[in-house]
């Protein structure tokens, strides 16, 4: 049992969801590092975090299983009591035209970026304790509906919708239900097979003329996860510099 307050943070493992789970930690947070596959990888976030002098565990969970997510608070509640933050990080991208996207395509999006959402977010909305926090990531796909993002940015549509609607059929439990929708930003998943001149392109897109670094996330998620962002309610924070 601990006073401390508890997150999970799910795809944890590397890029913007170990930035969170990173920072949240150095906020005082005692991290659960979700991860699908790839243990080394939580393991090593779960270290950096102890290392720098907080408390993490790792805690595998395919999220678009409603069971495996059921065992992750499971494992969470045993190990630090409680839980308060849910950040639903996890998602996979694969592009398209809507002509030429396959059944497969478009099911393992739905599956792990929309389900694997409201999979978390119904534990969360019987599990958070008083003063909680949800926090899901969207993107800012959903507002420049570039071809071949249809699938992808549809999911994403579907997290801000249950967004909203959560955050109104928690009334009276002090938990609050926002996302934040990330633009292009520096991740290797992101960087991985693109030359360098569309990089560069993609860095100029925004007014600030830079790609989002996995720390600007961090702190949108920081802000709502705090005390700070506790009147923040039922919102999309676009944290993109400025891309739309």
């Amino acid at each position: 049992m601990t006073d401390r307050k508890v997150a999970i943070v799910t795809g944890a493992s590397r890029g913007i969801g170990a930035a969170v789970a990173e920072r949240l930690a150095a906020d005082g947070f005692h991290v659960v590092v979700n991860f699908a596959g790839n243990v080394l990888a939580a393991e090593m976030t779960a270290a950096k975090i102890e290392q720098a002098g907080g408390k993490a565990i790792t805690a595998q969970a395919d999220v678009s299983d409603p069971a495996a997510v059921t065992r992750m608070f499971d494992r969470t509640e045993a190990a630090f009591g409680g839980v308060d933050v849910l950040v639903n990080n996890a998602g996979v991208m694969h592009l398209a035209p809507i002509a030429e996207a396959t059944d497969n395509l478009f099911d393992r999006q739905i599956a792990i970026n929309l389900k694997g959402v409201f999979n978390g977010m119904r534990q969360a909305a019987t599990r958070l304790r008083s003063g909680g926090r949800i926090i899901s990531f969207s993107s800012s796909v959903v507002g420049l509906y570039q071809p071949t993002y249809a699938i992808y940015a549809a999911t994403k549509a579907g997290v801000e919708a249950m967004t909203h609607i959560l955050s109104k059929e928690l009334r009276g439990r002090n938990i609050t239900v926002n996302a934040v929708a990330p633009g292009p930003t520096a991740t290797d998943l992101f960087l991985e097979g693109k030359p360098r001149d569309a990089v560069d392109q993609l860095a100029k897109l925004a007014p600030l003329e830079r790609l989002g670094q996995p720390q600007d996330i961090a702190a949108a998620v920081s802000f709502l996860a705090g005390p700070d962002g506790a009147w923040i309610n039922g919102q999309v924070l676009r944290a993109n510099g400025g891309i739309i």
